[in-house]
């Protein structure tokens, strides 16, 4: 494991945690049950129609086109000395109006046991001669004459004709003579063909309901990913990169959805399969399946044998492809740096090492695939081939019928099919299981802000900010804010100032409640921030940041941020306090301006403006300016400093600069240096003191505004 969040080995999930795991995945499908036992229950249908098929050969084969009997010699039950044969084949037997001869169909003759079969043909009682029965719905007399040496009249009116007599007619009078089994083949056909529909219908619902069961699954647990994702603090993001975050969300959650569709159900049905086939080879010829059978043990130790080096190459294939996404992230991001100091050579070299690795690893995969397929493929031509020498002999020995054998081959031939897609299947879900085990970790972290059992919703606040005692830090280690606190009334606007580090923007996530204090309390209009309901904080507060983040959409959508309450006058009242209304009304469409991802076609001093707009919109009481005219451009300072003067007699501001031009005319400010407030006043009465405001003043008029205090 890598971190909390970094890949899991594939592979290497310990079975108790894999059950665990599986009973988290049937909490998110419980709701979905009955959807999935169809499912099951059209696989286990699909299966069935697939194993019929076969054995509707055989019985085509057995009953119609091959319909032979045998001759039987009377002794059989007359004689004393085979009493026991007598009882245990008599059954089995049809009597002929001839005095001691019997007959017995090939389907009944595979009844007998082998041992029986050879003693009664090497006693003569088994004749050796196929023939044919008439059914007694045809008159045998209109093709042989009475007493055609050969053929036997049966009790029933039936007759039986040997083949070899069968042959000598014409076409068309064997065809009106064989009419009944042409009819039988006919109907065979006709239930394979209804099957094949059936089995087509049922498959299309079987994929639809299985896929449509998992997008259902995927979609609550991405829904219930990124909730859990929108109610981390922010100390949360500090530690985890967005991509992998996206990550989880993404091709996590696809590959669960993956081994849901593909390997539960495929696997469910591939089990279903070849325990089907071994149960129908047993019924058909217990021995001929468990000479057959020799076959698994080697089958089976080949499967786990691949799977294990498959699982191997795919864990090296897969952390290839995270080493090239990871690279293509970060160097598409700073492209512009490469661009700009020509490394586009060595970053191309560096690529081509990665893709060269990815490569090596992907050939490995195939070679492991490459060398299994063939091997299975010789074995299933090798159980073939065995059946064609054993069986094939059995059938010319009348110990198995032709039908029998047809079936088993087509049973063999399937039964390897479901033994490749397990193995295959394997490397799916131990990467599914690996993804099962990041989404749930995800959703086990719970870094969460206390939220009040009751919280508060004042209706008409007014922006009285209060630090009293406040000390905070990242790091529990290390105090960023040291005992800090401060007044800020209602209508007061007071600035912010200090060297990089020391504390201004904390202050401002703090008064966002972004993070709670560790120390002391944060007062809005007399509550406590904790004890504020979010939805009303963020109505109250609002801030207007110097990194300004466009969402891909319009001008509209990027200011109003799909508030429903906020009406269409509403935002364009914001960006006309803004000083935003200007530049808004010269695009093409205006406020209906479609803006690329970052709003790559807006200038920076416009972006600010866009985000000074969107503070605006939802008309708060403290509004928080963190830097947000210290990377535009003089005139786009101007229309901002504009703005603040004429919304700072309506609401309470505070100001983070570094500019000092910004905050002259605030109505108070406080220096920070090294996390405490350590000068407050006005513009004058800091530099009369000639302190830490009056050295960052000096020093900002000589163009070193950046450096430390």
């Amino acid at each position: 494991m890598m971190g909390d969040f970094g890949y899991a080995e594939e592979g290497k999930l310990g079975k108790p945690y894999n059950l665990r795991l599986m009973k988290r995945l049937a909490h998110f499908a419980r709701p979905y049950t009955k959807m999935v036992l169809a499912g099951l229950l059209l696989s286990i249908l699909v299966a069935l129609f697939d194993l019929s098929v076969p054995y509707l050969t055989k019985i085509a084969i057995d009953r119609y086109i091959l319909a032979s009997w045998y001759e039987v010699g009377g002794e059989l039950l007359s004689a004393p000395a085979y009493g026991d044969l007598k009882e245990r084949y008599g059954p089995l037997l049809e009597k002929s109006t001839v005095p001691s001869v019997y007959f017995i169909s090939n389907l009944n003759l595979k009844k007998i046991d082998p041992a029986d079969l050879h003693l009664l043909k090497a006693r003569g009682l088994l004749g050796s001669n196929r023939l044919y029965r008439v059914g007694s719905d045809r008159k045998i007399t209109r093709w042989f004459p009475e007493g055609h040496p050969g053929i036997y009249k049966m009790a029933d009116g039936a007759a039986m004709v040997p083949y070899e007599e069968l042959e000598r007619l014409p076409k068309k009078e064997l065809l009106q003579i064989r009419a009944g089994d042409i009819s039988g083949v006919t109907r065979v056909a006709g239930v394979f063909f209804v099957l094949l529909l059936l089995s087509l219908g049922l498959s299309y619902w079987e994929y639809y309901i299985m896929e449509l069961t998992g997008q259902r699954i995927m979609q609550d647990m991405r829904m219930k990913l990124f909730d859990r994702m929108e109610a981390q603090t922010l100390r949360f993001f500090d530690r985890y990169p967005v991509g992998t975050l996206v990550n989880r969300v993404t091709n996590d959650i696809g590959n669960l959805n993956e081994m849901f569709k593909s390997v539960l159900i495929t696997v469910f049905k591939d089990l279903f399969m070849v325990v089907g086939i071994l149960g129908v080879l047993l019924y058909l010829n217990w021995r001929l399946a468990l000479l057959c059978f020799i076959l698994l043990p080697i089958i089976f130790g080949l499967t786990f044998f691949f799977s294990f080096m498959a699982r191997e190459a795919f864990r090296e294939l897969r952390s290839t492809v995270s080493k090239i996404n990871a690279f293509l992230q970060e160097r598409i991001s700073g492209m512009r740096v490469i661009q700009l100091f020509v490394r586009e050579a060595s970053q191309m070299k560096r690529f081509q090492d990665l893709n060269r690795e990815n490569y090596q690893a992907g050939m490995k995969q195939i070679r492991v695939f490459a060398l299994f397929m063939p091997l299975m493929e010789l074995l299933s031509a090798l159980a073939i081939a065995f059946l064609i020498w054993h069986g094939g002999g059995q059938v010319l020995q009348d110990e198995m019928t032709l039908g029998v054998l047809v079936a088993f081959i087509g049973y063999i031939q399937m039964f390897f099919k479901p033994i490749r897609d397990i193995s295959e299947k394997y490397n799916i879900m131990q990467m599914a299981m690996a993804s099962m085990e990041r989404i749930f970790e995800f959703m086990d972290k719970k870094e969460v802000l206390h939220q009040s059992a009751s919280p508060q919703n004042p209706s008409h606040p007014q922006g009285h900010l209060v630090f009293d005692h406040v000390s905070f830090g990242y790091d529990p280690e290390k105090r960023v804010l040291h005992d800090v606190s401060f007044e800020v009334k209602p209508g007061e606007t007071v600035a912010m100032v200090g060297a990089t580090g020391s504390g201004k923007t904390t202050v401002v996530s703090l008064v966002e409640r972004f993070y709670d204090p560790d120390q002391g309390r944060i007062m809005l209009d007399g509550i406590d921030l904790r004890e504020w309901s979010n939805e009303s904080l963020r109505k109250a507060v609002s801030l207007c940041m110097q990194d300004v983040f466009i969402f891909a959409g319009t001008v509209w959508e990027n200011i109003s941020l799909g508030r429903k309450d906020l009406e269409d006058e509403a935002v364009r009242h914001a960006a006309e306090t803004a000083n935003a209304l200007g530049f808004i009304e010269k695009l093409e469409k205006g406020f209906l301006q479609e803006l690329g991802e970052q709003g790559a076609s807006l200038s920076g001093g416009q972006r600010q403006l866009l985000s000074f707009a969107r503070a605006l919109a939802n008309d708060p009481r403290l509004l928080i300016l963190d830097e947000a005219t210290s990377s535009v451009d003089p005139e786009t300072e101007r229309l901002i400093q504009t703005a603040i003067s004429k919304i700072a007699q309506k609401r309470t501001t505070l100001v983070v600069a570094h500019r000092l031009s910004t905050v002259r005319d605030a109505d108070r400010i406080m220096v920070m240096h090294h996390g405490r407030i350590r000068e407050q006043g006005t513009h004058e009465e800091l530099m009369a003191m000639e302190g830490l405001y009056y050295k960052l003043s000096r020093r900002w008029a000589l163009g070193t505004a950046a450096g430390g205090i």
